[in-house]
C-alpha cells in the first residue's frame, strides 16, 4: 500500500445510514440454535451488495473530503463526485475529493440515499471480485492467525482493512465487513467492524488465541460462531 495513511475511521461519519437488504428471513431455533429461512416480503431492492458498500465506503475513507461550510451541490454535480470517487482505487488512499453542504457520508448517504444506491455498483460486483479464488483452498489455523496479526497491525497504522468472512465450502456465510478498531483481549482480539447488513452500530468479530480461529456471534442473519477471515481489497491478488 501506498506511503499515504488515510484518516482513522470513524463509524458514526465513515459508513452508510443504508442497509443491504437481507433476501432471507432467517429464525434461530433456541433449542438446538439452527437457523432456518425463507424469502422476505416484499422482496428487497437493495440485496447482494454487501461487498459493493464495504468497497465504497472506503473509497469514501480514501478519496473524499466532506465540507459542510460550503454551499450543497445539485445532484448532477454530486453524480459526477460520487462517480470519481466510486472509480478510484479502493487499495490505496489519495488526496480528498471535496463533497459540499454535508459533515460526514453518513449524513450525506441519508440525504442522497438513491444517488448513491445508483452510483455505488450492482450486486454483480459482490461476485466478481478477484479475491473470491481464495476462499476455495484451505484455510489453516496458522493463516488465520497470520491475519489476525495482519489486521491487527493495518489498523494501528490507520489502514481500514476490508474482510471477507467464510465457512467455504458450506454457503452459511459468504459476508464483507470493513474493521476499523481492536481490542487485545488476555484471550485474543475483538475487531470493531462496520457491517453492511446492521448499519446502525458496529459490530464485533473476534480472533480466539487459544484456536486461532475467529468468531462472530449471533445477528440477524447468522447463528454465530466459527467462521474463516480473509482481507480482501489489499494488493494485486486481492
Amino acid at each position: 500500500m501506498a506511503d499515504k495513511t488515510p484518516r482513522r475511521f470513524d463509524f458514526a461519519r465513515d459508513t452508510f445510514a443504508f442497509a443491504n437488504e437481507l433476501l432471507w428471513a432467517y429464525q434461530t431455533d433456541p433449542a438446538t440454535g439452527k437457523m432456518t429461512f425463507r424469502p422476505r416480503e416484499p422482496k428487497p431492492q437493495y440485496a447482494h451488495r454487501c461487498f459493493v458498500l464495504t468497497r465504497v465506503v472506503r473509497q469514501f475513507l480514501y478519496h473524499a473530503r466532506f465540507d459542510a461550510t460550503q454551499k450543497p451541490a445539485d445532484d448532477e454535480t454530486y453524480h459526477r463526485l460520487i462517480h470519481s470517487i466510486v472509480s478510484k482505487n479502493p487499495r490505496i488512499p489519495s488526496d480528498g475529493i471535496v463533497i459540499p453542504g454535508y459533515s460526514s457520508l453518513r449524513e450525506f448517504s441519508v440525504a442522497k440515499e438513491q444517488l448513491l444506491k445508483a452510483e455505488c455498483g450492482g450486486a454483480w460486483r459482490s461476485y466478481v471480485l478477484r479475491s473470491h479464488w481464495r476462499m476455495v483452498f484451505p484455510i489453516s489455523r496458522e493463516h488465520q492467525k497470520q491475519t489476525a496479526a495482519a489486521l491487527l497491525s493495518h489498523i494501528k497504522n490507520n489502514f481500514s482493512p476490508i474482510i471477507h468472512l467464510v465457512t467455504f465450502p458450506a454457503l452459511t456465510i459468504n459476508h464483507g465487513m470493513i474493521l476499523f478498531d481492536a481490542t487485545e483481549t488476555k484471550d485474543g482480539i475483538e475487531f470493531a467492524a462496520y457491517d453492511p447488513n446492521i448499519p446502525a452500530q458496529p459490530s464485533t468479530v473476534t480472533f480466539h488465541r487459544g484456536t486461532n480461529q475467529f468468531t462472530l456471534p449471533a445477528n440477524p442473519y447468522w447463528a454465530g460462531g466459527p467462521l474463516n477471515v480473509i482481507e480482501i481489497f489489499r494488493n494485486w491478488i486481492f
